[in-house]
């Protein structure tokens, strides 16, 4: 395997209003260079277990370890996990009126660079609409407000942007492929395959096989009951969408109810 970018060792997370655990025990490891692939039935605890990975206030850790680069990520709070190279592309990023697209992206930016190292003015509004010419992003979306007032596929576009600005060392995808048309998904995928670098791992949440199409997976794995049951290539993922998951309930004994409303 490849020097492991993430490491996690029997997680287990609750959401604290409900005080129900979501995530039961779960084991990862995602090496530099690698993209990974979750899938699993509705209510498994995929997006819980994204959430919980970057600190989401509404989920708690109670159980094992999560460490990127050598470092204990449960230590760190959620700008220093994003400072530490982690990112999350959400399934439904938040609207936020009064802050430019071009405003947020350059603050993180140099946020993620660090103090005495800021980005030029020039430099970054050039690589700024370098990026978003490249996935086709109308340039007048750099002065609009964050998120504000754009459909669902240019919400997707807008967090395949912050990454592409950003270059984390640790790429989590959402369900990024959720409400994209075939266009919007080809434009996406292509910019996370340019994205693929050995010094960066990916973890890409997902219910379906196609967004696997055009971004090749070198793991996938199987989430059911809020732990990975069943990892493989991609022909694993090619399974899946010929035959479902009853199969592998079946083989595992588990039963149909899932641990949780989250995806």
């Amino acid at each position: 395997m490849a020097q492991p970018v993430l490491e996690i060792h029997n997680l287990h997370v609750r959401v604290k209003e409900e005080d129900k655990e979501i995530v039961r025990g779960l084991d990862l490891a995602i090496g530099s260079g690698e993209i990974h692939a979750i899938m699993g039935p509705n209510g498994t605890g995929k997006s819980t277990l994204a959430s919980a990975l970057m600190g989401h206030p509404a989920y708690e850790v109670t159980e094992g370890t999560v460490v990127l680069d050598g470092k204990d990520v449960l230590e760190m709070s959620v700008d220093e996990r994003a400072r530490a190279g982690m990112f999350l592309a959400m399934q439904y990023p938040a609207e936020v009126s009064g802050v430019s697209n071009a405003n947020f992206l350059r603050t993180a930016l140099n946020a993620r660079r660090g103090e005495g190292n800021e980005i030029p003015v020039l430099k970054f509004h050039r690589q700024l609409h370098e990026q978003m010419k490249r996935l086709n992003i109308d340039p007048s979306f750099a002065e609009r407000y964050l998120n504000e007032g754009f459909s669902g596929g240019e919400k997707k576009r807008n967090e395949i942007l912050q990454m592409a600005m950003l270059e984390p060392r640790l790429a989590i995808l959402d369900e990024i492929d959720s409400g994209l048309d075939i266009d919007a998904l080809r434009i996406v995928a292509d910019a996370v395959n340019q994205l693929r670098s050995p010094d960066r791992g990916f973890l890409i949440i997902t219910h379906y096989q196609r967004l696997l199409q055009y971004i090749v997976p070198d793991f996938v794995h199987v989430m059911m009951k809020g732990r990975i049951v069943r990892s493989g290539g991609k022909e694993l993922a090619e399974k899946l969408e010929q035959n479902g998951y009853d199969w592998l309930k079946q083989e595992l004994g588990i039963e149909d109810e899932t641990v949780g409303a989250e995806a």
